[in-house]
């Protein structure tokens, strides 16, 4: 049940439960990925316009989450993960919350296509678009493919962060693209396994309540093993060299072995720790992933065997 505010917030309460529907920390891997995206294209591109570019491309991210918590309160109010949100609290209500991220999607689409181009700015209109309208609104309550097919507005930012250098799309910001997008499945649906009640009782028809933890299991195990040949894919188009190659093919064999560590576990029983320590991991294994990237671009450009 939603609470009620009980008294007019001050400014700096205000503010901080504006910049918590922005979902702070989703922004942070979009800046990240953004960023390496932007960087690994050896661009000339003026600094202070892409750190801006990219600063915006963070508030469009922002606006995205902002407006999936307008359209979700009643299901975070049920949910022991997002009950603390700030309108299940109500420290913010729905109307401020739809206004606030509106005009935040105008903002940063419109600053984006000022200080970059209208490739980056569209590309980020159609993330914002597809997030809200495709994931939030049409997959998210109707299947349990909606972290999948979702999973496209999460692998665009460094799509963006290219496009804000180049201009253009090519093969090499695919490769991060599919990189994301493979991995997004297995980090949520690892998640989805201890948090199913919550999803049980706001109704989201996530993989383990539709399918069953065995085959959560599975599927976690069986997009693990598809990072395999998609984190191969930038090497073999001549995007990265052996330094990026094989440290990620290391990362990537341990998580498919602690994913399956978690699919061998009792048949249609899982181990807590264990789906734990998937979801844990996979967030470290992306971010060193992209770390790999950028090492290769910027101090082993030249690096060949």
């Amino acid at each position: 049940m939603i609470r009620k505010k009980t008294a007019p917030l001050d400014l700096n309460e205000l503010i901080k439960s504006l910049y918590l529907l922005m979902k702070p920390r989703v922004m942070s891997l979009v800046i990240f990925t953004c960023a390496v995206g932007f960087l690994t294209s050896n661009s000339d591109t003026n600094t202070l316009d892409a750190m801006i570019s990219i600063a915006f491309v963070s508030i469009g991210a922002g606006a995205a989450g902002c407006l999936n918590m307008w359209y979700e309160s009643d299901l975070d109010a049920l949910m022991t993960r997002t009950c603390l949100r700030p309108i299940p609290t109500g420290k913010i209500n729905r109307k401020q919350a739809l206004i606030f991220g509106i005009a935040l999607s105008f903002i940063s689409v419109i600053a984006l296509n000022y200080f970059s181009n209208l490739l980056s700015a569209s590309l980020l209109l159609f993330t914002i678009f597809f997030y809200l309208f495709v994931y939030t609104i049409w997959l998210k309550r109707k299947t349990p493919q909606n972290i999948v097919i979702g999973g496209v507005a999460g692998a665009l930012p460094p799509v963006i962060g290219w496009t804000i250098a180049t201009n253009a799309i090519s093969l090499e910001p695919l490769a991060y693209f599919l990189i994301i997008f493979f991995w997004t499945p297995s980090h949520f649906w690892a998640l989805s396994l201890y948090k199913a009640d919550d999803y049980k009782k706001a109704k989201i028809p996530m993989l383990p309540l539709t399918d069953g933890i065995e085959k959560t299991k599975l599927y976690i195990f069986v997009y693990s093993l598809l990072m395999l040949p998609v984190i191969i894919f930038p090497y073999l188009i001549g995007f990265s060299g052996f330094v990026y190659l094989v440290p990620a093919i290391i990362l990537t064999v341990y998580y498919n072995i602690i994913c399956y560590d978690l699919y061998k576990y009792k048949k249609n029983k899982f181990d807590l720790k264990k789906a734990k320590k998937v979801f844990g991991y996979s967030i470290l294994y992306l971010f060193l992933i992209f770390v790999l990237f950028l090492i290769d671009s910027l101090f082993l450009t030249n690096y060949t065997f």
